[in-house]
């Protein structure tokens, strides 16, 4: 149970740092590329934004993986214990 509560601990704080990284790395590289022109800066933004929450997405599939296990782990043992009162008939 500890265990779990870890393994989701992780994963929150994993997403709210991707979320804080996008909106940083956001605006250093508008900073960053302004000085290039402003259509330029707006589309390597707007790139890197887009591939950064492509990350968050991953981490999102993480989670909701990790419950789509638990939830069949438990699917699984009450088929089992259905399964094998009926073999006792």
């Amino acid at each position: 149970m500890m265990q779990k509560d870890n393994y989701d601990k992780i994963i929150s704080f994993l997403q709210g740092a991707s979320w804080a990284i996008v909106l940083l790395g956001a605006l250093m590289t508008f900073k960053f590329f302004i000085l290039f022109g402003t259509y330029l800066a707006i589309f390597l933004t707007l790139l890197y934004i887009v591939f950064s929450l492509f990350f968050i997405l991953a981490l999102d599939a993480f989670s909701v993986n990790k419950k789509r296990l638990e939830e069949s782990k438990k699917q699984t043992e009450l088929l089992e214990k259905i399964y094998s009162k009926e073999t006792n008939f």
